[in-house]
């Protein structure tokens, strides 16, 4: 019911910057959380950051200080500023929504930071 779209991933060097979007729609009463996830080949799907509705934001530590997840409700979308990017960020980053107990996922979007 909810389909998650994301957007601005690509390929820097080492030290750069990317801003990823994740943008919802579909049938939306009240989206309670996004966040973002990112798995690397081999790796298990990890949490990057999540932000609710009330702006509460948690984040993975390796990514504490570079890292800065934003939310704009009206638009029903989640940002997530990456600055100081390390190789390690390599990664398919993923949204997720969750909505009266519902989880969303979009597609991913490819970020990749090389040394």
């Amino acid at each position: 019911q909810v389909q998650l779209v994301e957007s601005g991933g690509g390929l820097v060097q080492t030290g750069g910057s990317l801003r990823l979007s994740c943008a919802a729609s579909g049938t939306i009463f009240s989206i309670d959380a996004m966040g973002w996830y990112r798995q690397a080949p081999g790796k298990q799907r990890e949490l990057v950051a999540t932000v609710t509705s009330g702006g509460t934001t948690r984040y993975k530590d390796s990514v504490k200080g570079r890292f800065t997840i934003s939310r704009d409700n009206a638009k029903n979308t989640v940002y997530l500023q990456m600055n100081s990017l390390k190789p390690e960020d390599t990664a398919v980053y993923y949204c997720r929504a969750v909505q009266q107990g519902n989880l969303y996922w979009g597609q991913g979007t490819q970020v990749t930071a090389s040394s």
